[in-house]
């Protein structure tokens, strides 16, 4: 009886802590923790009730359900080659990306049964309608163009499903083999036209410098053998005048000295013999000169009588 009683302890304690794991288990499934960048569609019976966003959250056990995660950042999605048809009748392959973020996660949840291949349908079905307005070369030169265009529809059609389109770049443009073939030659050509253009431009870039440097080199040629006149003609300038300023300067202590040598005569009292003696030397040395002609003054006997009577009386004394 003891141990019957026991058992029942023992069950009756095993159900209750069951029990308190089952409510622990349920209390913490109604805690939600909401993480960034993301938003939770939740649902009550199968109605939805409203949309958690970043933070903690409660939810009553049973009757309410997580019914969708949405992630909120932006998506890239990169869809395979679709064949288009040019306006000039020229199939071509082309693959787009699409980046887009979804804004409204309950429209999003609620607005279209499968959100990604909504884009993708519509995607390709804009793609076609913008291509076939256009012509080949319009299409291969136009991708910007083709890119707004194709963002602002599909903005637009997204928008009733939550979705926010940000950007569509065209990935590839691929044309058929014969016309990458005829582009292929084309490109060839203009490389090759230009080349010869570049080499046409250096070969006249280098003549023209080499005609400028010929031009440049004549120049200073020229003011070197001007300069060089100009000094050798300061030169000879310099020479004359240092030449005639020693003329002068010998010409002026000739005539200091003889001008001395008078001086020194008078101041010694010579008389009128001395004077006429010193004439007579000076004679005398223009008579030793290289003159074929000698003009005697009129009163050279008198002169002569006075240096006979001067050199008596030397005598006489």
């Amino acid at each position: 009886m003891l141990m019957a009683v026991n058992v029942g302890r023992y069950i009756g304690i095993g159900l209750i802590i069951l029990l308190v794991i089952i409510l622990l288990g349920v209390l913490a499934s109604c805690i939600k923790i909401v993480p960034q960048a993301t938003a939770m569609i939740v649902e009550r019976l199968g109605a939805y009730v409203g949309t958690w966003s970043v933070g903690l959250h409660f939810k009553l056990p049973f009757i309410e359900r997580i019914a969708r995660r949405v992630n909120l950042k932006e998506q890239v999605i990169d869809f395979k080659p679709q064949p288009v048809i040019t306006k000039d009748n020229v199939t071509m392959q082309i693959d787009t990306v699409v980046f887009f973020q979804i804004t409204d996660p309950k429209l999003f949840a609620y607005g279209v049964e499968n959100p990604l291949m909504a884009i993708e349908n519509l995607t390709a079905t804009t793609l076609r309608n913008i291509i076939g307005e256009l012509e080949l070369d319009q299409t291969l030169t136009s991708r910007e163009l083709i890119n707004t265009k194709m963002r602002a529809l599909l903005d637009e059609a997204t928008d009733p499903w939550g979705i926010k389109v940000n950007r569509v770049e065209l990935k590839n443009i691929i044309p058929p083999r014969e016309i990458q073939d005829s582009m292929e030659r084309q490109m060839k050509a203009e490389r090759e036209r230009r080349e010869k253009i570049l080499q046409a431009e250096g070969e006249k870039r280098s003549t023209v410098l080499v005609a400028e440097g010929k031009k440049e080199s004549a120049i200073l040629d020229a003011e070197a053998e001007k300069a060089a006149a100009i000094l050798r003609a300061e030169a000879k300038k310099e020479a004359m005048i240092r030449e005639a300023e020693g003329q002068a300067e010998a010409i002026l202590k000739v005539q200091q000295a003889n001008a001395d040598g008078i001086r020194a005569i008078k101041e010694a009292g010579a008389d009128a013999a001395v004077i006429q003696l010193k004439s007579l030397e000076a004679f005398a040395k223009a008579a030793d000169g290289k003159a074929t002609k000698i003009i005697i003054p009129s009163d050279i006997q008198g002169l002569a009588g006075t240096v006979k009577a001067l050199a008596e009386t030397v005598q006489g004394e």
